[in-house]
Order: structure tokens, then C-alpha cells, then sequence
């Protein structure tokens, strides 16, 4: 119970506090999958584009191997979020368990 609190409001604290902690795996696996369904998104939109310029003909064979640039550019850019997202999921999964291991 925080310093201070009246004693009367101890169940909206405790109900609160439940919640926080249910909730905080919940918001690192929805971070999660937002990320990688964004990358995925627009991994699928530019490989839609390369193919359907290729199969166009004309001007748009020629400059077919654009989109095909960005796929490679993406992908690079797809490792790096993955990385990334590991640490911040890493590091906020050890802050959350510190909370609830060592409670004040």
C-alpha cells in the first residue's frame, strides 16, 4: 500500500495494481504482433508490386527491379526491428518481473 493512501481506498489499489499485472504480458504480445504484422504488410505489398509490374510489360518491365530493391532494403530493415523488438521485449519482460518478484 502506497505511503500516505487511506485505508479505504486499498481495494481500488489492489484492483488496479491486478489489473497492471495482467495486463503487461498482454501489451508486450500485442507490441509484438503489431510489429511483425506491419513488416510482413509491407513486405506482401511491394512483392505484389514487383510482380505486377513485371507481368505488365512496356515501361514497367524496366523499372521492375525497383520494387525488388525496396524488398531487399525491407527485409534489412525487417532484421533490424527484429532485433530490436527482442531487446525491448527482453528488457521490459526483466523490468516486469522485477516488479512482481520484489514488491516494495
Amino acid at each position: 500500500m502506497p505511503e500516505g493512501a487511506p485505508k479505504v481506498l486499498l481495494p481500488l489499489i489492489i484492483l488496479i495494481e491486478v489489473i497492471s499485472y495482467l495486463i503487461r504480458p498482454v501489451s508486450l504480445s500485442v507490441r509484438l504482433f503489431a510489429n511483425m504484422l506491419a513488416g510482413h504488410t509491407m513486405l506482401k505489398v511491394f512483392a505484389g508490386l514487383a510482380v505486377m509490374m513485371t507481368g505488365a510489360g512496356g515501361f514497367l518491365l524496366v523499372s521492375s527491379p525497383l520494387p525488388l530493391l525496396v524488398i531487399v532494403a525491407l527485409t534489412g530493415l525487417e532484421l533490424l526491428v527484429a532485433m530490436l523488438q527482442a531487446y525491448v521485449f527482453t528488457i521490459l519482460t526483466c523490468m516486469y518481473l522485477n516488479d512482481a518478484l520484489h514488491l516494495h
